[in-house]
Parts: C-alpha cells; sequence; structure tokens
C-alpha cells in the first residue's frame, strides 16, 4: 500500500492501475474526470485537518485524517467544517468505478465510463458526460446532469433537478422540494420517471420521440405540446394527461403534488443545426 498525508498543497501521481475510486471529504470542492495516463490527485487547497491518499490492489482513496462524529451540529457551533476544508482534483482512467461522498461543497464529475455513485449532504452537483449507471443523492443543494447517458438516478430532499442533452435508457429523478428541469434525447424503449411533492416540472422531448406519457398532478396545472397528449380530470383538483407519441415503446411518467408539469417539444432541426 502507497499513502500520503497530504498537508499542504500537492500534486501527486500514482504509479500502478486503479480500478476504483472512493473518496470521502467533509467540506471543500471536489473535480473527478476521467483521462489518459496515470492517477493524479492534485490538492490545491487544505485547512488544517491533512488529506490522506492511498493506494492498494487498484483501489485509489482520497480522504480526510477523521470525520467529525456530529457534522450538523459541530458545523455551526465551533465552526469545525473550516478546519477541514479542502480542494481537491482527480484525474482517473474512464472505466474506473467511482464512489464520491462530501458533506458540504460542491462536485463535479466527467467523462466516467463506468457506475459512479455520489453522495453530497449540502451542495451542488454536476455530472457531465458519464456512462454506466450513474446515481446521485443530494439532502440540500441542486443537481445538473448534462450528456449522460445508461441510467440516470437523481434525488434531492431540497433542490432543483436539471438533465439536459441526455440520451440516458432509464432516467428517474425526484425531488421533495424544488423544480425538476429535463431536456431528453432518448433512446428507443427509454424509461423517465420523475417525481417532485413541491415543486413544477418541465420536460422537453424530440417532436419524433417513441414514448407512451402519462401526466399526473393533484394540485396544479398540465400543459402539452403535443396534441397526441391530451388532458382529462379527476376528482376534485386532480388531473392527468396521457397519450402516445410514435410507436409508443418507451415510457413518460411525471407527477407533481404541488405543482404543475409543461411537455414540450424539440423540432428534430435543433439537433441537425449544431452538427458541423
Amino acid at each position: 500500500m502507497t499513502t500520503w498525508t497530504v498537508d499542504s498543497p500537492q500534486r501527486l501521481t500514482v504509479e500502478g492501475s486503479v480500478t476504483r475510486l472512493d473518496v470521502r471529504l467533509v467540506t471543500g470542492r471536489l473535480n473527478v474526470v476521467g483521462a489518459d495516463g496515470p492517477a493524479r490527485v492534485d490538492i490545491t487547497r487544505v485547512s488544517r485537518r491533512p488529506v490522506i491518499v492511498e493506494h492498494h490492489d487498484g483501489t485509489l482513496r482520497v480522504r480526510h485524517e477523521r470525520h467529525p462524529r456530529w457534522p450538523g451540529f459541530l458545523w455551526w457551533v465551533g465552526q469545525l467544517g473550516r478546519r477541514f476544508r479542502a480542494e481537491v482534483s482527480i484525474a482517473v482512467p474512464a472505466d474506473v468505478l467511482a464512489d464520491l461522498r462530501l458533506i458540504d461543497g460542491s462536485l463535479v464529475v466527467s467523462g466516467l465510463g463506468a457506475d459512479t455513485t455520489v453522495d453530497v449532504t449540502s451542495g451542488q452537483v454536476t455530472l457531465m458526460g458519464l456512462a454506466g449507471r450513474t446515481t446521485a443523492k443530494v439532502i440540500s443543494g441542486p443537481v445538473e446532469a448534462l450528456g449522460v447517458t445508461g441510467d440516470l438516478s437523481l434525488d434531492t430532499v431540497s433542490g432543483e433537478v436539471t438533465v439536459a442533452e441526455s440520451a440516458a435508457g432509464r432516467v428517474r429523478a425526484n425531488t421533495v422540494s424544488g423544480a425538476i428541469t429535463c431536456d431528453l434525447d432518448n433512446p428507443r424503449r427509454s424509461e423517465i420517471r420523475l417525481t417532485t411533492i413541491s415543486g413544477p416540472i418541465t420536460v422537453r422531448v424530440r417532436e419524433d420521440s417513441d414514448l407512451a406519457v402519462h401526466l399526473h398532478t393533484t394540485s396544479g396545472r398540465i400543459t402539452s405540446g403535443f396534441p397526441q397528449v391530451c388532458g382529462g380530470a379527476g376528482f376534485g383538483p386532480i388531473k392527468d394527461s396521457h397519450g402516445v407519441l410514435g410507436a409508443g415503446a418507451g415510457k413518460l411518467w411525471a407527477s407533481a403534488t404541488s405543482g404543475s408539469i409543461a411537455l414540450l417539444s424539440r423540432p428534430v432541426d435543433d439537433d441537425q443545426e449544431e452538427l458541423p
């Protein structure tokens, strides 16, 4: 096992293969990118508590020396979070399995092709160009996924969820309090499930999509840019809209307890204009 204890800004190059990445940081910024060449760890800022970097049997671990036992309480009483602040950038092969956890701060992941798991207590998460199975959970803060394929699962208690330029075969986005905005370019037999308790849902799909659509809101309004998706009313304020786009090979299901739902149509020409 190779171990580094980093208590000042330092750039490390990891010799040997890396097939798994585990990160456990308390507070700060974390940037992970899939790249060619050996794995590299660039720590540009570290506070009083050092960052431990370990490499053993293909696993690269980056962690704080010791986590606070009650981060929520000590965060505000004693300002313990300042002792653990770190800014870390990690470059690893694109096919690594990544498990990334941060209590407070911002996290950006890009260019990974295998399964990626992200867990942030309070902060902002950005996912770009990921494949495989991607799972992100945030208690407080927004989640943004750009150009993600494979299976995508996003959960937040309080925060907005944004998915754009995505061709994921399966998309599941859930928020308790916050808006969901999706701009999707999905393959056949895709499955999209969007749910929010308090907040609006806006979803845009190509006009030539093949989707069976079901939209439901308890207290809100449903609008659709597709004549195939018609509206209907249930008992009291409950509203439903449903219909079939194209062959209906995939599924789009969106539900809001308190909030409106908008289904928008994107012309196919929008994609063609982006081509060189």
